[in-house]
């Protein structure tokens, strides 16, 4: 049987999510079974609609938030709503890991649900204690919290050097 990583791509530069995807694919493409939980992503969660336009490849894509504005802009009220949906986005992420439902979980942005104070390290620490072999899970966001790591294989984590005098937007 061979062995379930578990990795984070994290960091203040952009390409988290690609690097994770290209994972997914690549699981996919050698007929692994791939699920995958966007938290977090408001109107960018439908440039990656087109992987479930891919035929023959085994990978679905769920996303629990119901607003297509990005969480920090809703009103209180919106932000209450929209996260009781995030954290049943996160109680399905819990049940894929403990039915072994795929072989290869990607959960989106799952650590900016920290960021946001949607949800704390022990939910994220509850779900990775659950993963059992030979289940891949690959996580992303902007910071791992050090009190996770000791469940984490390998963490990849992206910075953006800037030119002085050049601007670029996030």
């Amino acid at each position: 049987m061979e062995k379930g990583l578990t990795e984070v791509y994290c960091g203040t530069a952009r390409g988290k999510t690609t690097l994770a995807m290209g994972q997914g694919l690549k699981a996919a493409i050698e007929g692994r079974s791939v699920i995958i939980i966007q938290f977090m992503k408001g109107k960018e969660s439908q440039a990656m609609d087109f992987l479930q336009n891919l035929e023959k490849l085994d990978i679905k894509i769920f996303r629990f938030e119901k607003r297509e504005t990005c969480y920090e802009e809703l009103s209180e009220q919106e932000k209450a709503e929209e996260k009781q949906n995030i954290l049943n986005g996160l109680n399905f992420a819990r049940k894929v890991v403990v039915t072994q439902e795929c072989d290869v979980l990607l959960l989106d942005e799952i650590l900016g649900l920290l960021d946001s104070g949607i949800a704390d390290a022990d939910a994220m620490m509850e779900i990775l204690k659950l993963k059992r072999e030979p289940m891949h899970i690959i996580m992303t966001g902007r910071e791992l919290p050090e009190r996770l790591r000791c469940y984490v294989d390998c963490i990849t984590t992206l910075t953006m050097e800037i030119p002085e005098g050049e601007e670029v937007n996030l």
